[in-house]
């Protein structure tokens, strides 16, 4: 089976551009979304390898504002998961599996939350409880609101037509094979703002973090199973913190995997093993 790329125009314009990975006969979907400052290539690599292909459809998502789906304006957690809620309706899903990573992960939750019914379950790798965030994006979220007020003045700016008017594509499977070769490279690259920002608009960016610094739904209502995939690494998050947090989820399966916080890029195997059986003991 081949994926196809594919693009949903929605009411106010916008384009959303998703891969889908399709049997011929109805099979249970894997949905899947990037991180801050990411795009849908975030899981080329997975999808390229995983078995669960003989077995589900597959789908990833450039979110609003991201990769292809290249966007100016307001984005966040409900315009994306009303986009995400509207890709199903058109390629006819009841409902779906809903992962993500990072940014992603969190936006899985709010999907959950948003729509219960159509989410069979729940894939976070590396979430991203407010609560439990640490270090330098921890220290940042007291700027918020310079950060919010700066999101506005460029979209202003952007709306009367100043902006780049080219952005790079960004492969993160490229990247993340040439990181695995020199390990300090995923530091350096991965946690680094000006990197990003080199390949999506500044206001998309800046609203990201925003989001990421946003509250969760009430984790303790969400009736959906869930998979949640952390790092042992403090960079960005408390280990301890995430755990406690997630605990809330009533039908929560939790695996710790070694690494910094980039497990896509450091354990991708670790990572793709996991989401495997726990999608495949989901169905019996």
């Amino acid at each position: 089976m081949t994926e196809k790329i594919r693009i949903l125009r929605r009411p106010d314009g916008a384009e959303i551009a998703y891969g889908l990975t399709r049997g011929d006969a109805p099979r249970p979907l894997l949905a899947l979304a990037h991180g801050i400052g990411s795009n849908m290539t975030r899981w080329s690599e997975f999808l390229a390898q995983t078995r669960l292909a003989r077995d589900w459809d597959l789908m990833r998502v450039d979110l609003r504002g991201h990769g292809r789906s290249l966007r100016r304006g307001r984005i966040g957690m409900e315009i994306w998961c009303d986009d995400l809620a509207a890709i199903l309706d058109a390629e006819r899903y009841e409902h779906a599996v809903v992962g993500g990573h990072c940014l992603g992960a969190n936006f899985a939750v709010h999907f959950a939350h948003r729509h219960p019914r159509r989410t069979l379950g729940l894939v976070l790798v590396e979430p991203m409880p407010p609560e439990a965030q640490s270090g330098p994006l921890r220290r940042l979220r007291a700027l918020a609101p310079l950060l919010r007020l700066a999101a506005y003045g460029i979209s202003v700016l952007n709306a009367l037509g100043l902006h780049r008017r080219v952005l790079p594509s960004l492969d993160l499977e490229a990247l993340d094979t040439a990181s695995r070769r020199n390990t300090q490279a995923i530091s350096r690259l991965y946690a680094s703002p000006l990197f990003d920002l080199r390949f999506m608009p500044s206001a998309a960016y800046l609203q990201d973090l925003l989001e990421l610094w946003g509250p969760l739904p009430p984790l303790d209502a969400i009736g959906a199973p869930a998979l949640a995939l952390a790092s042992t690494g403090a960079r960005f998050t408390e280990p301890a913190a995430v755990a406690e947090a997630l605990r809330a989820l009533p039908r929560l399966t939790l695996e710790h995997i070694e690494a910094l916080h980039w497990i896509p890029t450091e354990r991708p195997q670790r990572m793709r093993e996991a989401i495997e059986r726990w999608c495949e003991r989901l169905l019996k």
